[in-house]
């Protein structure tokens, strides 16, 4: 498994290269934005950004591990990882209000503060403790993915008044960062954790000077700023209503409710999975962090003017990708005759498959459900999403553990069969609506473009 690691890892690094060279290239024809003012303000809010995603991902390669490092039974280890699940729901239904009551720039530095306290947390071998700083991470997770975005747009719109078509620009350099940061992330911590011998806590350490140098760049060179005070009962109650009057939302909802409860299962398994044939956790995170890249890269392939491929199909494959991948897994598994060259493959197609469906599934939620209607839709998604999650490792460690795995592979690969149905449910509803399509590029007449 060392050198099938490392080997994928450098495969999928080339691949990733490739594509994203190639994609520079084609949007060098195009206008890029010069205004000095601009381009300060935006390295302004990546200097903090950037630092704390590092922070972030530097915490994914090591985490089952360093609890298994404690000697905590897969038992023990899932209910922390229920713990922190729940802690997203709770803290993800009122982070909005929360971070527009506290102010943004005040939220993003008690996310630096939170995030260190839970980094710390891991130094302690008491089970109460580490489930404390599960939680504080649940609480960090909900406030990386709503304070930071909500304060560059209110900046970006009010009280600098660039172009709100600017906008777009700058998240979609972010999120090419983001992937790059990631990849970079697992190499880091593997290489403290094992190529200096430090162990499992080391990555966890390493964050915390990162949230520290981010909270005090944003004290430095952010401005406060409010949003609008918005009753979370109306919220939830105006995207109920969303949810429950159209069918497209409810089917958007189901697809996401069981496509990423398995990926969040996925990202329990994976350690105990490949762990025991000894390869660098951190490299697996990375080629897997790649091989997401590699999908996304791939989906703004499909959706140019040469193939203009629609997102819902692109949103099909990818849950046909996972389904493939978990029924991989119930063989490669299987106790007594496990394959981890075959799991490991397996898992890296899952990671392709994220990396194609988010933006597909993104691209279709922004069309789909009204943009005032968002928040509240989006804490409905969340519930039944983190509730298949919890339900899914506490069936898992009720049994043993090996045949449980293969048994949750195989509940994993039901709930896909599933999300699949609704993806057909949801191909039928929409095929004539042509407002869910990517726009034609110029010099294709739309009467000759495909149905959806």
């Amino acid at each position: 498994m060392l050198f099938t690691a490392y080997a994928a890892f450098t495969v999928l690094l080339a691949v990733c290269l490739g594509l994203e060279f190639s994609a520079c290239r084609s949007k060098l024809t195009g206008s890029a934005c010069t205004n000095p003012a601009f381009l300060q303000f935006q390295r302004d809010y990546y200097q903090v950004y950037f630092l704390a995603l590092a922070a972030d991902w530097l915490q994914g390669p090591y985490l089952y591990k360093l609890y298994q490092h404690y000697r905590f039974l897969e038992g023990q280890i899932a209910i922390i990882y229920v713990c922190g699940f729940a802690s997203s729901v709770l803290f993800g239904l009122v982070s909005t209000s929360l971070v527009d009551w506290l102010g943004r720039k005040k939220s993003c530095i008690l996310f630096s503060l939170t995030y260190s306290i839970c980094c710390i947390t891991k130094l302690s071998w008491d089970y109460f403790v580490l489930v404390v700083g599960r939680i504080l991470g649940g609480l960090s997770t909900a406030l990386l993915f709503s304070a930071f975005e909500a304060w560059y747009v209110h900046e970006h719109v009010e009280r600098y008044d660039f172009p709100a078509e600017w906008i777009p620009a700058t998240f979609s350099r972010a999120a090419f960062w983001n992937n790059i940061i990631a990849v970079g992330a697992g190499v880091v911590a593997n290489f403290f954790a094992e190529w200096l011998g430090l162990g499992p806590v080391a990555p966890f350490m390493v964050s915390i000077p990162l949230l520290m140098l981010m909270g005090i760049f944003a004290m430095k060179n952010w401005d406060e700023n409010y949003g609008k005070k918005r009753a979370l009962s109306k919220t939830c109650m105006d995207g109920l209503k969303c949810l429950l009057s159209d069918r497209r939302v409810l089917l958007l909802g189901t697809i996401q409710a069981l496509f990423e409860s398995v990926i969040y299962i996925f990202i329990f398994l994976w350690t105990p999975v490949l762990d025991p044939h000894g390869p660098p956790l951190g490299i697996v995170f990375s080629s897997f962090m790649a091989a997401s890249m590699v999908g996304s890269s791939l989906y703004r392939i499909a959706i140019s003017k040469r193939y203009h491929l629609q997102p819902i199909h692109i949103l099909s494959l990818s849950v046909l990708m996972v389904f493939f991948s978990l029924f991989m897994l119930t063989f490669s598994t299987n106790p007594g005759q496990e394959s981890p060259s075959e799991s490991f493959l397996a898992f890296l197609l899952i990671e392709l498959s994220c990396g194609l469906y988010f933006p597909a599934m993104g691209f279709l939620r922004r069309k789909v459900i009204p943009e005032k209607d968002q928040v509240g839709v989006m804490n409905w998604f969340r519930i039944p999403l983190n509730l298949l999650a919890c339900l899914g490792m506490l069936i898992l460690h009720d049994s043993d553990y090996k045949t449980g795995t293969r048994n949750m592979f195989t509940i994993c690969s039901v709930m896909m069969v599933m999300a699949l149905l609704a993806v057909v449910s949801l191909f039928t509803v929409v095929r004539n609506n042509t407002e869910l399509r990517v726009p034609a590029p110029q010099g294709q007449t739309d009467p000759s473009s495909p149905e959806l």
